[in-house]
């Protein structure tokens, strides 16, 4: 571990990680605070697999970060790491990594606290970081910011302005309405919470995002914790490691630098490193080097399916390793009692000839998660059955997954007891039909039900009943203390004294 020292330690700006519901405008939040802080021209180079940005607010308008040791040029600075949702954020704390210093909660005003709401608060809380509610979709007429704050007392989030400590802050992605509070906010709780760091120190951090870039090699995004990163640099994690050639900043732009909490791209690893992985500089390639843990490639064994059980077989095609990673364990999650996911491939790239030829040689479902399928796979797509599946969302892709699993599984018959009928007489008795006549002493009996015969409570035999008659009128239904006649149908010969068991069979829609 790299020394840090308390004497060095000067004042950073605050990372930030975004949270909420699906659909409750966190993406869309995100992209409002680049339009309101980063110019047309400037975003220019921001890609969709950076994984984290940087932006300066107005100095004028807002205060200053606290530090023995300002750094002028870093003291407006907010981070915000922009990962695929709070699953990808979870992997991330899995192990053990320090990542943000203030969490924002999106919440849609209108729509209020949904599940995803709740998951992400849950996660909030494991992580012991300050957090920001932001009450966002207030251009909608039906919002109402009140409600949603009742709402959150029962999560056990207390806000400000009903005696808690949480902060609020009304915004709207679509209008731009309280963006510029939202800033000054964060950079307050900064103020006060005083995030530093020992800009002396050897350059360590986190692995924020992972991908191949068919130029360049495998790339990543670190963000930088202690210390600064510059060209030459040895930069390994406990999976990879590469020589710094160059940096860039989020923007592609080049860097001399990465300075503490600021975001870097680096790329020339020997291999993609996992998101999530701690990074430090090394004194050496030799160092770096030791530092690589053996991956324990355990060769799994074949699931073994029951009798009751089916398999699905699945390729995953992503755009980036961060997302591979959370989408594989949210699918581990998934009920497998009646259907077995087996992922036969899971990779970074779009969907190619290779996984098509996989596909080809079972059922195999192809899911892919923000990328494209190339045009020789769209060829053998048309002339061959196999499925596809593409989606942006991680919520969206593992809903798409349960509800293929929930149409391959047989429907059930679920049988539902309905009553009872005493046997008082029989008036017909012709091959496989009878009529008889009974008295319902328990439930109901239904025209068109199922029928099980016990005599001296044990089942002798069962059929189905052609008709109901009440009074020797045809009836739909017959009520407890009721009497009844019976057309049944069965091998079974009912005598005076038996008892049938009515009851109805349907298929029901098999699910997980």
């Amino acid at each position: 571990m790299i020394s840090i020292r308390q004497e060095n330690l000067i004042g950073r700006p605050p990372v930030v990680v975004v949270l909420g519901h699906i659909d409750h405008g966190k993406s869309s939040l995100l992209e409002a605070i680049k339009d309101f802080k980063i110019t047309a021209k400037e975003s220019g180079g921001i890609t969709q697999h950076i994984g984290a940005y940087q932006i300066e607010v107005d100095k004028s308008t807002s205060p200053p970060l606290a530090g023995a040791r300002e750094v002028e040029e870093q003291s407006k600075k907010i981070t915000f790491i922009d990962t695929p949702g709070h699953e990808a954020f979870s992997q991330m704390r899995s192990r053990g990594a320090k990542v943000a210093d203030i969490a924002i909660l999106v919440i849609d005003a209108a729509e209020g606290v949904k599940t995803q709401t709740k998951e992400a608060i849950l996660h909030i809380k494991k992580t012991e970081i300050p957090l920001i509610v932001a009450l966002n979709k207030m251009d909608k007429p039906e919002a109402d910011p009140e409600r949603v704050k009742r709402e959150l007392v029962k999560e056990d989030v207390l806000v400000e302005s009903m005696g808690g400590k949480v902060p609020t802050v009304e915004v709207s992605a679509k209008t731009h309405k309280g963006i510029q509070d939202l800033l000054e906010l964060i950079l307050l709780v900064a103020e006060m919470e005083k995030p530093s760091a020992d800009f002396e120190a050897p350059g360590q951090g986190v692995v924020i995002e992972s991908y191949l870039n068919n130029l360049r090699g495998p790339t990543a995004t670190l963000l930088v914790i202690q210390g600064r990163v510059k060209a030459g640099d040895i930069v390994g994690t406990t999976s990879a490691w590469t020589k710094v050639k160059s940096l860039e900043d989020f923007q592609k732009k080049p860097i001399k630098e990465a300075l503490p909490s600021d975001p870097c791209i680096i790329f020339g690893f020997n291999e993609a490193p996992k998101v999530g992985d701690e990074f430090k500089v090394f004194p050496d390639l030799e160092s770096a080097e030791k530092n690589i843990k053996l991956r324990e490639r355990k060769t799994e064994e074949p699931l073994e399916i029951g009798e009751d059980q089916k398999a699905l077989n699945l390729i995953l095609k992503v755009d980036v390793l961060g997302s591979l990673e959370a989408i594989e364990e949210i699918l581990k999650n998934l009920p497998q009692d009646k259907i077995v996911l087996r992922i036969l491939k899971s990779e970074v790239g779009n969907i190619n000839e290779s996984d098509f030829k996989l596909a080809k040689t079972g059922k195999v479902l192809i899911l892919g998660f923000r990328v494209k399928v190339d045009a020789t796979a769209k060829k053998m797509a048309e002339r061959e059955k196999v499925r596809i599946m593409q989606f942006e969302v991680i919520y969206e892709l593992v809903e798409g997954v349960r509800k293929f699993m929930e149409k391959i599984l047989e429907p059930e018959d679920v049988r539902t007891d309905l009553g009872k009928v005493k046997v008082l007489a029989k008036f017909l008795d012709d091959k496989s039909r009878q009529i008889i006549g009974g008295r319902v002493t328990e439930g109901e009996v239904k025209k068109g039900a199922k029928i099980e015969v016990y005599r001296n409570e044990e089942k002798v035999g069962q059929g189905r009943m052609i008709s109901l008659q009440r009074n020797k009128n045809e009836a739909e239904q017959v009520q407890k203390g009721e009497e009844c006649g019976i057309l049944f149908e069965g091998s079974v010969k009912i005598e005076e004294g038996d008892v049938l068991l009515i009851y109805t069979e349907e298929k029901v829609k098999g699910q997980l």
